[in-house]
């Protein structure tokens, strides 16, 4: 099964780590997080990618190209018997297979996916898509029982969105509680979707295309459209605070979308 990561936004609001490279090669305790994201998918034995690249894309290409000799040790021999060798590899174990497609600098992300289908196996009934900058602890594999579960062509994970400041409850001019970053009503999405290979027929190769526009809203007025509800860990890295944020729960040993 794919997975598709969309990996070619230009994280306008991130400029200070993205003036020089695309968001998904940001780092979080000294990897990109797109490796955290891949790694989470790893841990339930989904290691095939398909990144869909467009700003900066080359440089999502010159890092899994050099990605062995930049993850590890290596020995190098020059002159005429020139060769190299890794005497120890502790990053073996990602065992990552990546298509990286250039799905144009200003695609938006239904078109984005559209233009991928050609990587997406006719064997395969299901892939799954998310964006590259989020992370979460959500089960993989309970999502996908949850998709299979309703028979409809698409899922998409949700969260409750959490306020970034307290809240007061008051009754006139007195506080009668506090509550720090509580909860909010509703649901939103956070991507890591579940997808019909059918739902790519919804989908246009026009660069204006929106996944999240006109595609999904006609998949929800058809009835095709699935929430499944995660109650744990989601956190989406747009901007710099949110880089610190999750930068300092790595490094705290806290970081819960750690579940490899």
């Amino acid at each position: 099964m794919k997975v598709v990561i969309l990996c070619g936004g230009q994280g306008t609001r991130l400029r200070e780590e993205t003036e020089h490279r695309p968001k998904p090669l940001v780092e979080v305790g000294g990897r990109p997080i797109l490796w955290h994201i891949m790694k989470i998918f790893q841990a339930y034995d989904l290691n095939s990618f398909v990144l869909c690249l467009g700003y900066k894309g080359t440089m999502i290409k010159e890092y899994f190209l050099n990605y062995r000799a930049m993850m590890n040790d290596f020995t190098m021999r020059l002159g005429s018997r020139e060769s190299i060798s890794f005497p120890t590899s502790p990053d073996d174990e990602d065992d990552f297979e990546v298509t990286l497609a250039d799905t144009g600098d200003d695609s938006m992300t239904g078109a984005r996916i559209k233009r991928v289908e050609r990587y997406i196996p006719d064997t395969d009934d299901l892939f799954l898509v998310t964006y590259g900058d989020g992370l979460a602890d959500v089960d993989i594999a309970k999502l996908i029982a949850f998709h299979r579960s309703h028979g409809r062509l698409a899922t998409v994970t949700t969260v409750q969105p959490v306020s970034r400041f307290g809240v007061l409850n008051l009754e006139g001019d007195a506080v009668q509680a506090f509550v720090e970053k509580p909860r909010l009503d509703g649901w939103s999405s956070a991507g890591f979707f579940v997808f019909d290979r059918r739902v790519l027929d919804w989908l246009s190769v026009r660069p204006d295309c929106i996944l999240e526009r006109e595609p999904l809203e006609r998949l929800s007025a058809a009835g095709e459209l699935m929430a499944y509800r995660h109650d744990g860990f989601f956190f989406a890295m747009d901007t710099y605070r949110e880089f610190l944020v999750l930068n300092e729960l790595w490094h705290s040993g806290k970081a819960p979308w750690r579940i490899w």
